[in-house]
This record gives C-alpha cells, structure tokens and sequence, in this order.
C-alpha cells in the first residue's frame, strides 16, 4: 500500500501546485477506496497531505513574489477559526452521509473551476486588489467550515473566490490560495487530532511526501502549459470522482467502515 500511494501522490501534488487546490477532494477517495483507509482516519489524513503540498506549492510561487499576504493572512484567521467547528461536525456524522454530503460539494467545486478557467484565461494581475474586509472575512468563515468537515485543503473554493469574487489574477490567486491552505489545514489537522482522530503513519507518510514533490513539479509545469486547459481538465476529473463516490455509496455498498 505504501508504494501505491507514491503515484497516486505525485498525480495530485502536481494538481495542487498547478491550479492552487483540489488535492484533497481527490486525496480522500484514494485513501478510502485505494489504500484502504476508513473515511475518518482519511479524513484527517488527507489534510497532512494537503497542507504539506500546498506549503511547498506556496513557498515555491512566493519567491516570485505571487502572493497576497496581507489577504492570505487576513482570509486565514476566520477560516481556521470555523475549521474548527467544522471539525467537531466531522465527528458526528457516519462515513456515507459524509461522502453523500461531499458529492454535490465536488460538482459545486467542478462547475466553478471550469467557469473560473474560461473567466480568468490563465491571465496573471500586476497587484493585489482591494477587498473589504467583511468580504474576506464571510469567505474566510465558509472555506473553513468546508476544510474541517470534509478533511480538505479548501483550495477547490479558494481560487474561484479569490479569481471571481475578488477579482485577483488567476496566477497570483493560485499562489495566494496555497498559502491559505496550509494555514487553514494545519489548523484544521490539529482539531481532527484533537478529538481523537488517528492515521495510519506509513501510508500518510509516503502519500504526503510523493504529493509535496509533485506540488513542486505542478508550479513548474503550469508555467508552461494553458492554464484554462488545466483548469477545465481538473474539473472533468473531480466530476468523474464525484459520480463515482455517489454510485459506489448508493448502489455498491459505500466505502469501509472499519
């Protein structure tokens, strides 16, 4: 299981690095339906992933000085904040009813993305525009109820909000979104431990690792490929991933419980 995961790692830290999230929306149903992880255990796992790839991602695209600090930071605290809530939410609910809850939230992610890669053209702006404060912080506080709930980064969100809501270049709106991502999953991560979570260590491990390269390699690559194409292509991907949790769940029994 350990090797498996060092592929499957790679594939969505170049996802992370290349369009600023969604990793995890793709993390969790590797680690229940291919490394055998029951859904809570994933969950919080998923987050270590995450937050560890989007910390690499971030540290990579901010020496070219892409990131919004003061709105990454601003955007952060209230998102940690109701990641929080959202993790004592996680803990009440049963495995199906959180990948059933999870489905539409990925379609949701899916139809942004591609709206958001037509919208923005892979366009980059020369600097940070001006939101208000109130803003940030509504955007802030739904980010991280998501991010403690379903154990994901909240990047599948961020980058729409940032590139459509906020108005921010597509480039820099990737970069700043990495930065809020490993803030608002550690925070998130650390609540998950808190209230008892475990994972398994070998297999969080290696997936982190191979994803933390692969976000690496993703920053690099998107410098030179479309980024509508990469946007729109990640969107079909979550789609497909999304029909197929529904399915397995309704009709093939769901994922592990144990």
């Amino acid at each position: 299981m350990i090797l498996l995961a060092i592929p499957f790692g790679l594939v969505i830290g170049l996802i992370v690095g290349a369009v600023g999230g969604g990793g995890a929306i793709l993390a969790l149903p590797v680690l229940v339906y291919i490394l055998d992880e029951p859904v809570g255990p994933a969950s919080a796992a998923s987050l270590i992933v995450v937050a560890l790839a989007a910390a690499v991602g971030a540290g990579s695209l901010a020496r070219d000085g892409r990131v919004c600090w003061r709105l990454a930071l601003t955007f952060s605290v209230p998102s940690a904040a109701a990641s929080l809530l959202g993790a004592i939410g996680n803990q009440a609910v049963s495995g199906p009813a959180l990948i059933l809850s999870f489905v539409p939230v990925m379609l949701v992610a899916a139809f942004a993305t591609w709206q958001r890669s037509g919208a923005s053209g892979g366009g980059e702006d020369s600097s940070c525009p001006e939101v208000a404060r109130g803003r940030i912080v509504v955007a802030g506080v739904g980010v991280g109820l998501l991010t403690g709930f379903f154990g994901v980064g909240g990047g599948f969100v961020i980058v729409p909000v940032l590139a459509l809501w906020f108005g921010m270049g597509f480039r820099r709106a990737v970069a700043t979104s990495l930065v809020i991502i490993a803030i608002t999953g550690a925070v998130a991560l650390a609540s998950h431990l808190l209230a008892g979570a475990h994972v398994d260590a070998g297999i969080t491990a290696a997936l982190a690792g191979a994803t933390a390269a692969g976000a690496l390699l993703g920053t690099l690559i998107a410098e030179r490929l479309p980024q509508e194409a990469l946007g729109k292509g990640f969107a079909l991907v979550v789609t497909a991933v999304a029909i197929f949790l529904l399915v397995d769940t309704l009709v093939l029994g769901g994922p592990p419980v144990s």
